[in-house]
């Protein structure tokens, strides 16, 4: 079988861990080769190592997503490697706890820089090579939470409404011009995110109940679902938030 991706570039950002490196090594072993993108370089290249492992091609690139210097840098830096850029998943992005008077104008700035703005800067260098391609895919990493509500996250709820705003929007102006922008809702999932959750037997049980299948997704459930909307098996879908979430919102 041929596979889906094979001679395609793809980057991933925030590429060090849970899913963003599960997603790294589905893009991999469907062809691709992987420009992985993160501040941790311990974990990035240790997702390289594992892409090279399993005979695939990967590089590793440090970068700050709230830094458009270094985002730009990391776009020019993958086209100067392997000559396009075919896909990207915008998922770097990080927590904070708190209600919305609890939190400080530093914690806010951080993560709405990180959550946010990082995937508004992501896709504007992304689509500045794609739109020279005529081609591409974008997904973008949201969350369950940027479908809904949810209590105690108040400055992660809010970004992540943003990235489904900024998602439609880019599908929308770029429709015409041969590239497709998705994104990617996922529910609980095993990641080193969700950790302190999952650990707690007390917590655990109180968020999976609420779930209809029962459990805690897998970063390798979610990766599927990403890469393939960067495959030509989507070639139709564009603007579309995909919940991966056990059926969570279908309640």
């Amino acid at each position: 079988m041929v596979s889906q991706l094979e001679g395609k570039v793809a980057l991933v950002t925030g590429g060090s861990s849970g899913i963003g490196r599960a997603a790294a090594l589905k893009f991999a072993s469907e062809g691709a080769k992987v420009v992985i993108a993160d501040v941790n370089a311990e974990g990035g290249e240790s997702t390289v190592r594992l892409i090279r492992d399993g005979g695939g091609e990967a590089i590793f690139v440090s970068t700050d997503v709230a830094r458009a210097t270094e985002v730009e840098a990391l776009v020019t830096r993958a086209v100067q490697v392997y000559g396009r850029l075919d896909a990207a998943l915008n998922n770097a992005g990080i927590s904070i706890e708190g209600r919305v008077h609890e939190i400080s104008e530093e914690e806010w700035d951080r993560l709405l820089g990180i959550n946010l703005k990082g995937v508004w800067l992501c896709m504007k260098y992304e689509l500045i090579q794609m739109l020279k391609q005529g081609s591409g895919a974008i997904v973008n990493m949201s969350s369950v939470w940027g479908v809904v509500g949810m209590t105690g996250e108040a400055p992660y709820v809010a970004s992540k409404h943003g990235v489904n705003g900024l998602t439609k929007a880019g599908a929308l102006d770029y429709a015409r011009e041969g590239i497709r922008v998705n994104e990617v809702c996922p529910g609980l999932i095993h990641t080193p995110m969700t950790a302190a959750t999952l650990s707690d037997p007390v917590r655990r049980g109180r968020v999976v109940s609420r779930g209809p299948i029962g459990r805690a997704g897998t970063a390798e459930e979610v990766a599927e679902a990403a890469v393939w909307l960067c495959t030509d098996a989507a070639s139709y879908v564009t603007g579309h938030a995909l919940v991966v979430d056990g059926g969570y919102v279908a309640q």
